[in-house]
């Protein structure tokens, strides 16, 4: 963590406890941590913000937000956990399967609004159901694993030689390790010979490692599963991979922004602002576990002109004319 996180952190940690003084023990609590960076983090919170605002929510009146981030330090993010678990805090907000596990590894009784589960029908880990999760975790899912069969057809079209796939996720967490495995599979059925580029930590150096290896592999293009750890790494896998010639494509518009060729995923910021919502009904009583795992209503397809340009490719109509956000 660097030293403009560890600041962003403790002015989050000292504005959310001013306001537990101010207003009282009997205001409701929600914790969120995140585990990527505190920039990234200050999104998605601001997201959630936004949905607490447009339900009448005023914080630091009906409620208090304890929002900390770990700066990409899991152990940290633990930590954290652990501390807003002994408060307590009246529900969680949480941004990820990795998360969500430490969450219920630290308290079996807060309940747990996640963002960015899994699609599988059940999980023994986190829910029982998609339809009644039966246990103290609720939320949305991101769809994610379930749309890499749909980003590999966009790569073909925008990149009709690719021979080669590097599929990047985050090794440490046994849900992005499947989702990993469901990407090699989609690739190899559309005739592509697909390379797993595992990350286990936020490590620059070891990612332009990781990334070096695409190349000489004779690959062209990388397609990233989003996550906190790659969420983090963000804008140096883009850079990276733009200093070697490969197209990149994201989940999320955030990538595109950030450098990679195209996105196409579930709006994010949508979910986070659709958590407010489920927030809101357990802090008046109804229990995680009736509500339903939803899944995504808002997907996005974001095209980088810039990018395409850099790296000598001209982007087919078809793809541009159902783009969502061109970045020029």
């Amino acid at each position: 963590m660097n030293r403009r996180e560890v600041l962003i952190g403790l002015s989050v940690m000292a504005a959310n406890s001013s306001a537990r003084a101010q207003t009282g023990s009997h205001v409701p609590v929600v914790g969120f941590v995140g585990f990527a960076s505190a920039d990234v983090d200050a999104r998605t919170v601001a997201s959630f913000r936004r949905g607490l605002t447009e339900l009448g929510h005023v914080e630091g009146q009906t409620l208090v937000i304890d929002a900390r981030s770990s700066g990409g330090d899991v152990d940290n993010g633990h930590a954290l956990i652990a501390e807003l678990a002994a408060l307590p805090v009246d529900v969680f907000l949480s941004p990820g399967p990795a998360a969500t596990r430490a969450i219920l590894r630290a308290t079996k009784t807060v309940p747990v609004v996640a963002v960015a589960l899994p699609a599988t029908e059940s999980d023994p880990e986190l829910f029982a159901s998609l339809a009644r999760p039966g246990g103290t975790v609720t939320g949305f899912s991101a769809f994610g694993e379930e749309l890499s069969a749909k980003r590999i057809e966009l790569l073909k079209e925008a990149l009709p030689g690719v021979r080669v796939l590097g599929i990047l996720h985050n090794g440490t967490d046994p849900t992005f390790t499947a989702w990993g495995d469901q990407t090699l599979t989609d690739a190899r059925k559309h005739g592509i010979e697909p390379m797993r580029l595992a990350v286990t930590s936020a490590s620059v150096p070891a990612l332009a490692e990781h990334v070096g290896k695409l190349p000489a592999a004779g690959g062209t293009a990388l397609i990233v599963i989003r996550d906190f750890l790659t969420s983090t790494l963000m804008d140096d896998i883009c850079r990276i991979a733009a200093d070697r010639g490969i197209a990149v494509v994201g989940e999320h518009t955030a990538f595109a922004k950030a450098g990679a060729l195209l996105s196409y995923g579930a709006d994010i910021e949508d979910l986070f602002r659709r958590a407010a919502g489920y927030v809101d009904r357990i802090l008046k009583g109804e229990k995680a576990g009736e509500l339903p795992i939803q899944l995504p209503t808002k997907f996005e397809l974001v095209v980088n002109l810039k990018t395409a340009r850099s790296l000598g490719l001209s982007i087919s109509p078809s793809i541009l004319i159902r783009a969502d956000e061109v970045i020029e």
